[in-house]
């Protein structure tokens, strides 16, 4: 089930609000907002949400036996990624990629961003891609499909109807399937090993060093310069080369 909005402060808010007042939201279920005032991004970022873009919220019911919540990043990135994918006419599908743990790159370029909160036994999964405009972003490289692909005609309500069941399939597969399987489809996705990355970790500390591969839990391997390995379980990856945050 789709609902769309006109406007709201943030899909995410609401339904995270929502769930706080007790109410049961099942899986399968998507608010829409055509428009946000207060769009939520990781980090507190704030996320533009100007009309013709897609901003939608979901939630994710976890289940004994279900593999770690956290790596619910990395399942709606492929969920994402394979939406972009197949909304582009790119000749090279390398150019399209995942950045750790689930921003999706167009040639370097932000196209799509998600934002993941937890709500007792539940995940709310946000998710903006940009169809229609790049907002301007500084120190961001950003993109929109319509730019990279002028035939693309779908309007956000449109994409949502072909993103939900990728959500669905993705989060069958990760119950399913187990971690392994998971984490070796995104690393296709994914900046190969080897990539140049800096990483933020919030709390001041800066590694710079490159890409080592993901560890059996998702987080990120950081091959740094004097040969040791960092893991990294959250913090904000840029990659170097392309000089992405």
């Amino acid at each position: 089930m789709i609902e769309t909005v006109a406007t709201t402060g943030s899909t995410n808010a609401d339904l995270v609000a929502r769930l706080r007042a007790g109410e049961s939201i099942p899986e399968g279920y998507w608010l829409r907002a055509e428009t946000q005032t207060g769009g939520k991004g990781r980090s507190g970022r704030t996320w533009i949400s100007p009309p013709g873009n897609l901003y939608t919220s979901t939630v994710i019911n976890l289940r004994e036996g279900d593999p770690p919540p956290q790596t619910l990043a990395l399942v709606i990135g492929l969920a994402v990624y394979d939406q972009v994918d197949q909304s582009l006419m790119i000749s090279d599908q390398r150019d399209v990629m995942l950045k750790w743990p689930n921003d999706v790159l167009v040639r370097g370029a932000k196209v799509a961003g998600i934002l993941l909160e937890r709500c007792g036994d539940a995940i709310v999964a946000g998710i903006g891609i940009n169809i229609a405009f790049a907002p301007q972003i500084e120190g961001r490289a950003t993109t929109c499909i319509t730019a990279l692909n002028m035939k693309y005609d779908a309007d956000p309500e449109h994409a949502l109807s072909f993103l939900a069941p990728k959500v669905a399939e993705q989060l069958a597969r990760w119950r399913a399937d187990g971690l392994a399987a998971l984490i070796s489809r995104w690393s296709r996705a994914a900046h190969p090993v080897g990539s140049p990355l800096s990483v933020n970790t919030g709390d001041g500390t800066m590694f710079n060093g490159t890409f080592a591969g993901l560890d059996e839990g998702g987080a990120l391997r950081l091959r740094l310069d004097n040969g040791t390995t960092q893991t990294i379980h959250a913090g904000e990856v840029s990659l170097i080369a392309e000089g992405n945050g």
